[in-house]
């Protein structure tokens, strides 16, 4: 499984994934320039956390313009996997891969902690290592989080096991239906806010995050 990991100006977890597909589970991984437009020899293309350039606008609002998305679109479009955490999440709504939007957390502050996820679909590519329900502890770090969508919108999220992630109680950032993380329709693209990259390490006091990129290889 060859995994590609895309830079862009601000991002910071980058590394943090490399880390985990090379470094923990040797799997060939590329970081992808954003300016690059070759996704071809990837099988998953990650959207990794942190920052891209003008997020002072809105999330993610000109990183979709980077050249690199008009080829994560193709790839997407062919079915392959794609995975955008944190940011990463916020760029693929603002791109329209993913439907909603991520907007300030409910109190107006950054978060950094560690909370309970609950894995509410586990017949995906990406959960399918896990039990349905099973309770994860993953780490946030987000200051616009909160998942937000209309009502219709939300009412198909649940009604096509759409809904891959679930904050518990009480929910950290006021996300609609505690909502941490959503799928396409066909459940190869996943947006996810919490980071299941800093939970796959036991060095780092918690593995898991590991089996979410370890079931893809």
């Amino acid at each position: 499984m060859r995994f590609g990991v895309i830079v862009f100006p601000g991002s910071n977890c980058d590394r943090d994934v490399v880390t985990v597909t090379q470094g923990l589970l040797s799997q060939p991984t590329r970081l992808v320039w954003h300016q690059d437009t070759d996704l071809s020899d990837l099988d998953v293309v990650v959207i990794p956390g942190g920052f891209s350039y003008g997020d002072y606008l809105r999330c993610g609002a000109i990183a979709r313009f980077s050249p690199v998305m008009r080829s994560l679109l193709a790839h997407a479009s062919q079915g392959k996997l794609v995975i955008g955490i944190c940011n990463g999440f916020q760029i693929l709504t603002e791109v329209g891969l993913l439907p909603g939007a991520l907007i300030r957390n409910r109190d107006l502050h950054f978060i950094c902690d560690r909370v309970p996820i609950s894995v509410e679909n586990n017949q995906l590519p990406w959960t399918h290592g896990y039990t349905h329900h099973q309770v994860l502890t993953l780490p946030i770090a987000h200051g616009e989080g909160r998942y937000y969508a209309d009502l219709d919108t939300l009412k198909t999220l649940e009604d096509n096991n759409q809904v891959v992630f679930r904050y518990g109680n009480p929910n950290p950032n006021g996300s609609l239906n505690n909502i941490a993380g959503i799928t396409n329709l066909s459940g190869n693209i996943l947006g996810m806010m919490p980071h299941p990259e800093r939970a796959a390490d036991g060095m780092l006091g918690s593995t898991d995050g590991r089996l979410l990129f370890e079931k893809l290889t």
